[in-house]
């Protein structure tokens, strides 16, 4: 006996010979049409608040790979080379150029984004950007953005790179942190490496240095830190202390201003994640 022929798989197969070939006979249309098309403009779209790169810097790279590109045909502009061009500026994140219908050139820029500015123990001054890549400071534009200073041996390289230093990481994330927290945001106005490689923060408010020494468990020393901030300053001042160090899990260790410099005030945090908002103080002097 025969095989039943399976006439659905069949038209499946057909249809797609034919949806094939349409897009064929299309792109061989699209082609014909772009052969005898001439460049008619340029658009450039820089979103974004950052201001790195203008038009004109753009319009520059464009000039300097393909020349004068409006009127010119275009199977003659090499699209990729003039967005490989624009993607070397180091402030530009990504690039996309390419040509519609009309015959107008579109190029859409994404800039790189700083989190962070650093100046090392170098002097040498850059941005740390989203992506954790080291970028140049602009003569044209400043991100209002944190400050991180001290002793950072991280430096800048000719080229866009990542980080390579434990510490310079360890202020990214930071950075990071405080960008993504309004109440932080707002407060902290530096960060500092001090001579012992422990990081310190600088608030807007309050005459005092947060000690935070490194970048683990953020979530945890932030929140101590809040919860001193809301128990305790209300009652004692805010410019009572000169360093509150919350770089201990279980304990906030603060030097009051104005006493020996041997001599502490320890305050102890007690750890419930059933009770967030307890916060037990225990004033002694500790000798160092």
């Amino acid at each position: 006996m025969l095989k039943r022929i399976n006439w659905k798989a069949i038209g499946i197969g057909f249809l797609w010979v034919i949806s094939l070939s349409g897009l064929i006979v299309l792109m061989s249309f699209i082609e014909h049409e772009k052969s005898a098309q001439q460049c008619t403009d340029v658009k450039v779209y820089i979103p974004g608040n950052q201001t790195f790169v203008n038009r004109q810097e753009i319009d520059r790279i464009l000039w300097s790979v393909g020349g004068q590109l409006k009127g010119k045909d275009l199977t003659t502009i090499n699209t990729q080379n003039l967005e490989d061009a624009i993607k070397m500026n180091a402030f530009i994140r990504t690039a996309k150029v390419y040509a519609d219908m009309n015959g107008v050139i579109r190029v859409r820029i994404e800039q790189r984004e700083p989190v962070l500015r650093v100046i090392n123990i170098k002097n040498q001054d850059f941005y740390i950007d989203q992506d954790g890549m080291k970028i140049p400071v602009s003569p044209n534009f400043t991100a209002q953005v944190l400050v991180a200073n001290g002793n950072i041996t991280e430096d800048l390289e000719s080229k866009v790179r990542g980080l390579r230093t434990p510490m310079a990481k360890d202020l990214f994330k930071l950075a990071k942190f405080i960008q993504q927290d309004t109440l932080w945001s707002e407060q902290i106005e530096q960060i500092y490496v001090n001579a012992n490689s422990e990081i310190q923060l600088v608030p807007r408010v309050g005459d005092h240095q947060i000690i935070i020494g490194d970048a683990d468990s953020l979530e945890r020393k932030f929140k101590n830190l809040l919860l001193f901030y809301k128990k305790a300053m209300p009652k004692v001042g805010w410019n009572t202390y000169k360093t509150i160090n919350v770089k201990y899990l279980n304990q906030i260790i603060c030097k009051k201003s104005g006493i020996a410099p041997d001599t502490l005030s320890r305050a102890i945090v007690v750890a419930d994640s059933t009770k967030t908002d307890t916060l037990k103080t225990v004033q002694a002097t500790v000798k160092n």
